[in-house]
């Protein structure tokens, strides 16, 4: 099997056996024509991860058309790479990672459009020494510094009831919306529901508890299932406000494609925790909202359109 390059504080590098890594943390990266971000994000770790003893990387390619997977290979952080051979999905790359480990080993997924901030790791792994603790999430920054409003509720009627008819910056600011917008609790941290998955620290415990991500989720809803798994298992979900990382994110809300899958998945994921009738009124939700705002741009159009000719059988074809 392929060593796992680790990487120690003082950056060196030793080699582990793949099946048995030494380190017990390990960061996952999925990329897809990531070459503009993945860099930056590779050279963020040292300062991430500052007072953490040592770290595996594992990058994720899902067959990407530019130089990911050659900017992965030559960076000094030493990283693993896993080449898919295909567009598998996010969830089906993060699988492929873990597969590797063993499973007493913590795994912080990544986005490859994020940038750690310094002693970002060192406080999400103090939250996941707590044995009630599955997942623990930091604080996200925008690209301009502001805090971002990354915590989120469980879907249900109210949540996408509000969100269509007020739109989703006041639904959150009411407390109605599926967007949490507690200014206390992004102040102070506490127990959450669900976060944004771009950067997720998963002790091994939920690890061994929920098992596998669900690759039926192309992309999309897949934190939100596996984050309600972790929930169910008896675990708690924790933001951690002292723990910080800068997210580039964005991409759906120009991309048609990806406003069309988040679309799709997040009735897909309703459907699977409600009856046909609570989902045609979700499904209704959606279209009321999206309507409302097609003239906003394709994005909105694209989600239109998607929930209109939702089938559970089917999802959006890949991009090549």
């Amino acid at each position: 099997m392929d060593t796992l390059l680790r990487k120690s504080a003082h950056g060196d590098t030793q080699a582990s056996a793949g099946s048995d890594v030494a380190a017990k943390i390990a960061v996952v990266v999925v990329t897809y024509n990531s070459a503009s971000v993945v860099g930056g994000l590779l050279d963020s770790l040292p300062s991430g991860f500052e007072g953490v003893d040592s770290y595996d990387v594992l990058v994720v390619d899902n067959d990407s058309r530019d130089n990911s997977v050659d900017l992965a290979q030559c960076h000094p952080i030493g990283a693993k790479v896993i080449q898919m051979g295909r567009n598998a999905g996010y969830a089906a790359g993060i699988n492929a990672a873990i597969k590797v480990l063993s499973e007493d080993t913590d795994v912080l997924v990544l986005n490859p459009d994020v940038r750690l901030q310094q002693g970002c790791v060192l406080r999400l792994r103090e939250r996941l020494s707590d044995a009630t603790v599955g997942i623990v999430v930091p604080q996200i920054l925008n690209e301009d510094r502001a805090v971002a409003l990354s915590l989120r509720r469980e879907p249900t009627l109210v949540t996408a009831w509000s969100d269509a008819l007020l739109g989703t910056k006041l639904a959150a600011r009411i407390g109605l919306g599926e967007i949490v917008d507690d200014p206390g609790l992004y102040r102070h941290g506490g127990v959450i529901e669900w976060a944004t998955g771009a950067v997720l620290a998963i002790s091994a415990r939920a690890r061994r508890a929920v098992g596998s991500w669900d690759e039926s989720f192309f992309l999309y809803s897949e934190e939100v299932d596996y984050m309600a798994r972790v929930r169910r298992s008896g675990l708690n979900i924790v933001y951690e406000m002292e723990a910080r990382a800068v997210h580039f994110g964005g991409a759906y809300h120009e991309n048609t494609y990806l406003s069309a899958l988040m679309t799709a998945n997040r009735i897909r994921y309703f459907k699977r925790h409600h009856g046909l009738v609570a989902t045609a009124v979700f499904r209704l939700a959606i279209i009321v909202g999206e309507t409302i705002r097609v003239a906003l741009g394709p994005g909105h159009r694209a989600a239109l359109r998607a929930a209109l000719f939702f089938s559970p059988a089917t999802q959006p074809a890949p991009p090549p």
